[in-house]
């Protein structure tokens, strides 16, 4: 399921317009992007909690090459379902 598939469900099961499902699926991602920015997580009990980790700078190797490369320090989003996703999908 892409973006757009993923907003016309969103219309479908709220009875929203198309535009306003894109306004409303546009938001949470804009939320839940700040929140992570701002270095909080974002619980949603029964679904899963989003949060950032903190990756150190390391060394890589370049694989067509096998020259030694330094990898800068970055930070990543993570995803961690909760109890009611999990139990929905077994």
């Amino acid at each position: 399921m892409n973006k757009n598939e993923f907003i016309d469900r969103v219309a479908d099961l709220s009875n929203m317009s198309k535009a306003d499902a894109t306004r409303a699926v546009d938001a949470v991602f804009d939320a839940i992007t700040a929140a992570l920015k701002k270095g909080d997580d974002v619980r949603l009990v029964g679904f899963g909690t989003f949060s950032a980790t903190k990756r150190k700078a390391r060394e890589g190797r370049n694989p067509r090459t096998g020259e030694t490369i330094q990898i800068p320090p970055s930070t990543q989003p993570k995803f961690a379902p909760g109890k009611g996703l999990k139990d929905a999908l077994n």
